[in-house]
């Protein structure tokens, strides 16, 4: 009651932009997510010559899955994160492209009986 009445409304508009800030993050790294998961889908695929039989959203699946995996699995052994963890350094690239490989390894062994 003591604070002059000024006070109260700035506190509100600066709660806000922080929010609206913290909302426009959220949502361009989601879309850098997609993109660099596709991409690194795309990589995987060249690299295990299976780019024919995939389109654009399985390689954007195989890039965010390849991502979870190598971060389960390499990233612990690597020292590094994941582009799931927003971290889009050159190591965390190499661990999400080595996790898209390994998926596609995976997906050609069930699917044909070799690795490829």
């Amino acid at each position: 009651m003591n604070q002059p009445p000024s006070c109260l409304p700035n506190a509100k508009a600066a709660d806000s932009a922080v929010f609206l800030s913290v909302d426009w993050r959220d949502k361009m790294n989601f879309i850098i997510w997609i993109v660099v998961g596709g991409l690194l889908g795309w990589a995987a695929s060249v690299i295990m010559k299976t780019d024919e039989q995939q389109g654009i959203v399985l390689n954007v699946a195989v890039g965010v899955v390849g991502a979870l995996i190598g971060g389960w699995l390499l990233a612990p052994l690597f020292g590094t994160g994941t582009i799931n963890q927003s971290d889009f350094s050159l190591g965390s690239l190499v661990v999400s492209l080595l996790g898209a490989v390994i998926v596609l390894a995976v997906v050609n062994l069930v699917r044909k009986g070799i690795p490829r």
